[in-house]
């Protein structure tokens, strides 16, 4: 517990400088968005953005969590019903499975343009 309250303190003590900077209306919506969607706060989207730290999407996070869950609960099915359903539970898996690979390659590609846009 002594660690946690010393890394929140060393953390603290490194955010002592601000930038401060001014945005058009549809920047600070589309900031905003972000923030909606990532979960956090402007300071935390900026500081991120500005040192081109991957954000991940909330949204993301949670589809795959689901992702997860339906294929646990798919092969419950499975072996609940000694493989009655084997063709139908193998479908339904694969497209389970697909949809996560396409996402992933989604955030993958997502993350290459980023670093792309942020080289110098």
């Amino acid at each position: 517990m002594a660690k946690n309250a010393k890394n929140k303190q060393t953390e603290k003590e490194k955010l002592k400088r601000r930038i401060s900077i001014r945005l058009s209306e549809s920047e600070y919506a589309q900031i905003s968005d972000d923030m909606a969607v990532c979960g956090l706060t402007v300071s935390s989207l900026a500081r991120k953005r500005l040192l081109s730290v991957r954000v991940a999407s909330r949204a993301d996070i949670t589809v795959l969590s689901e992702l997860r869950r339906l294929g646990g609960l798919l092969k419950h099915i499975h072996n609940e019903t000694r493989g009655t359903y084997s063709s139908l539970t193998a479908q339904a898996i694969k497209d389970l499975s697909d949809y996560a690979r396409v996402l992933a390659e989604k955030r993958r590609a997502a993350s290459s343009e980023e670093k792309e846009i942020r080289t110098p």
